[in-house]
């Protein structure tokens, strides 16, 4: 009897997979067959950046490019560890204050230490 119990506590679950797997066919599907379907070659060549494609695929690129996308990457995430933070600003009390004081801290030391070794400089 508990395991049926808790099955049934899953049941709105499985709904709500069925039914939004369902209307997403349902709306491909409709798309597919009511919208206009007129492949030309320019529409069909590969577009990148607003300019037409060049080189190989598999040329060079640059490490600094990575790096900056990286540590943009990192710092977004780290910001939007915040928000949680603010939007329980009035409950979390002096301790969550501090932690969070701490956390800004930490993050501030590292980017001043990633702008100091030059790893946002783009030459």
């Amino acid at each position: 009897m508990g395991i049926s119990m808790n099955l049934q506590n899953y049941f709105p679950v499985l709904m709500f997979i069925i039914v939004a797997t369902a209307l997403g066919m349902a709306l491909l599907v409709a798309g597919r067959i009511l919208g206009p379907h007129r492949p030309y070659e320019e529409k069909l060549s590969p577009y990148e950046c607003g300019f037409e494609a060049f080189g190989d695929s598999r040329m060079n690129v640059d490490i600094r490019y990575y790096l900056i996308a990286i540590l943009f990457i990192m710092f977004d995430l780290e910001i939007a560890f915040l928000f949680p933070w603010a939007m329980a600003y009035g409950t979390v009390g002096m301790v969550g204050f501090v932690t969070a004081m701490i956390f800004l801290l930490i993050l501030t030391v590292g980017f001043i230490y990633e702008w100091k070794k030059g790893a946002l400089d783009w030459e």
